[in-house]
């Protein structure tokens, strides 16, 4: 692709065997230990002189282990994992696989995922998502029974948290121990090859979320061929106070051989792996050592320019992947095109967004600041004048957990399914589709999951029978988001502008539009308060009938719901209407 130092490092299988080549600059000798049956073969592996050390046509084929054995200027014999191997026989202190590259993808191959302004994403952890019985625990292949149910909700993004080895199976993912092999309780290689081929035969594109701003320290990658200074990470990392973050040693993005690393990896999961799509991990803490906006004397400039590369490489490969960074929300570079020296980044997550529609909701107390500052904020921010250059979210993996918990739960603590509850969290599923943004859900959100975000507890997918109201209520506010029926066009628009604020009731209205007009033209009005409106008043953009296209109070979505049935508002000669509406409850209108 344009950017190897070496093209051929791990293993490669092929008609007349193995080649293997491994970068370890400060050995003295390396040699491959290759498992024949229950034994190790040693095998010696020659020096380029430059670093790298190989061997070919080795007489091994795929499903073999192997390991190196590094021999340090002092003597010492190291087993080492391949930093490339594409599978390992187990998280901890397994041995490298060889592989094949075999897999038929038939028509899933040539699979194009939606454009960007019609991404609907949601965020999963396999190891949660969903298993059979409770002896069993999430896999790629468990995960694949439930994509008819992603489907008919209308996603058409699934972002996996990590799935590479980590340093905990079934952990969360940001610990991981090998970044090219595939976490084998999973369901390894072929169990994400198998996702993938699935997700993209119901039509759905797979987003990753890689960690490259740092590698956890208990791996082989940690003083690799057995040099380092200052007792730091060695050949892999900044071996000066760069190399510190407070989840493992930072990689050094100024050094060829790791820039490499990581370019390879980004292609691997594209082209490899058919991947539509990265998030990668708080971009922040590896273009600042301090994870700071406001200290340049600590930015990391080949980050930034590595970042750059990432991007570059990315789309390169796939013009339409979607490429999403986890920044800080407030350098506008992070979204700009390399050619303007920015990252490349199609979007960043708006971390603020969240907390912004709590703060609407009263479930914070913030007694100093209007409750729709936020909300007007985030309806007129962009960062480089796209609506869509921002990914939006109610609820993610971050905000419900780490000492929080799910909206749901921190608005009736111990009761999640409550009224109270269900209306919230519904209408913070509404502002997210229909505010200006890539929107996301978390897993569970749309069937009212319970608690915080961990590791260990499974999705309860019973509830989707006892929530199936608010369910169905997600995919029609998804349907008027990818205006299904030809009637919300303007949620796909560029154009937002607020038409509506009343803070002594907590009411707000926001105008969409593409190009205007009938089925174009799209309102959406938020009670954000406890209050039920009758006959309000309020001044819409245009005179004229107005048809309700969703009430979210709706009895249909749950029976106690305090429904004010409305089909048609109307606005006079002067743009005034009336309107009533049930506490904490959006609707969404457009014209016939």
């Amino acid at each position: 692709m344009g950017h190897q130092v070496n093209k051929h490092l791990g293993s490669t299988l092929h008609d007349n065997g193995v080649n293997f080549a491994v970068w370890a600059p400060f050995a003295k000798e390396v040699n491959l230990l290759l498992t024949v049956e229950f034994d190790s073969k040693k095998i010696p592996m020659a020096s380029d002189g430059k670093g790298y050390w190989s061997v070919d046509d080795v007489d091994a084929k795929a499903g073999q282990s192997y390991l190196y054995e590094i021999t340090t200027p002092s003597g010492e014999k190291l087993k080492r994992n391949d930093p490339y191997a594409r599978q390992l026989t187990d998280s901890d202190n397994g041995a490298s696989i060889i592989v094949v590259h075999d897999f038929k993808w038939g028509d899933a191959e040539h699979f194009s995922a939606v454009e960007h302004n019609k991404a609907i994403i949601y965020e999963l952890h396999i190891g949660t998502f969903h298993r059979p019985d409770a002896s069993t625990a999430g896999t790629f292949y468990t995960a694949i029974e439930k994509l008819d149910y992603l489907k008919s909700l209308g996603v058409n993004y699934i972002e996996l948290m990590p799935i590479t080895s980590m340093a905990q199976s079934y952990g969360w993912g940001y610990a991981p121990n090998y970044i090219f092999s595939v976490e084998h309780a999973y369901g390894g290689r072929r169990g994400l090859l198998e996702f993938v081929k699935a997700c993209h035969e119901k039509g759905i594109g797979v987003i990753l979320d890689v960690v490259y701003n740092h590698f956890f320290n208990k791996t082989d990658l940690w003083q690799y061929d057995g040099w380092s200074e200052n007792d730091r990470g060695g050949i892999y990392f900044y071996n000066d106070e760069r190399g510190v973050t407070p989840w493992g040693g930072r990689p050094d993005y100024g050094r060829a051989e790791v820039r490499q690393f990581i370019l390879d990896n980004v292609a691997m999961w594209l082209s490899e792996f058919k991947i539509d799509g990265l998030r990668v991990d708080s971009t922040i803490y590896m273009r600042n050592s301090d994870g700071s906006n406001d200290k340049p004397e600590l930015d990391i400039t080949d980050a930034w320019s590595l970042l750059g590369e990432i991007n570059n490489l990315a789309h390169k490969i796939n013009p339409n992947a979607l490429l999403i960074a986890e920044d800080n929300s407030s350098n506008p570079g992070i979204v700009q095109p390399t050619t303007k020296d920015g990252m490349g980044f199609n979007a960043q997550w708006e971390i603020g967004f969240p907390h912004v529609i709590r703060d609407s909701l009263g479930i914070t107390n913030n007694p100093d600041q209007p409750r729709l500052d936020g909300i007007k904020y985030e309806l007129d921010h962009t960062y480089t004048g796209n609506a869509f250059d921002k990914v939006i979210f109610s609820d993610s993996h971050d905000t419900a957990a780490n000492g929080s918990v799910r909206l749901n739960e921190a608005v009736t603590p111990g009761n999640a399914g409550s009224v109270f509850a269900r209306q919230r969290t519904l209408l913070a599923s509404a502002a997210t589709l229909t505010a200006p943004g890539i929107p996301m859900l978390l897993q569970g959100q749309e069937f009212m999951q319970e608690g915080a975000f961990n590791d260990w507890q499974m999705l309860d997918w019973a509830k989707t029978g006892q929530f199936a109201g608010i369910v169905l209520a997600h995919q029609h506010l998804i349907n008027l988001r990818l205006n299904t029926f030809d009637n919300t066009r303007g949620l796909l628009g560029q154009s937002t502008q607020l038409f509506h604020r009343d803070d002594a009731n907590n009411i707000i209205g926001f105008h969409r539009w593409d190009k205007g007009g009938p089925l174009d033209d799209t309102l959406v009005i938020i009670n954000f308060d406890k209050v039920r409106l009758q006959n309000y008043e309020l001044s819409l953009p245009d005179s004229g009938e107005w048809r309700v296209r969703f009430n979210s109070s709706w009895k249909g979505y749950s029976p106690d719901f305090h429904d004010t049935p409305t089909e048609i508002i109307s606005a006079d000669d002067a743009k005034k209407a009336s309107i009533n509406m049930s506490e904490f409850s959006v609707l969404i209108l457009s014209k016939d």
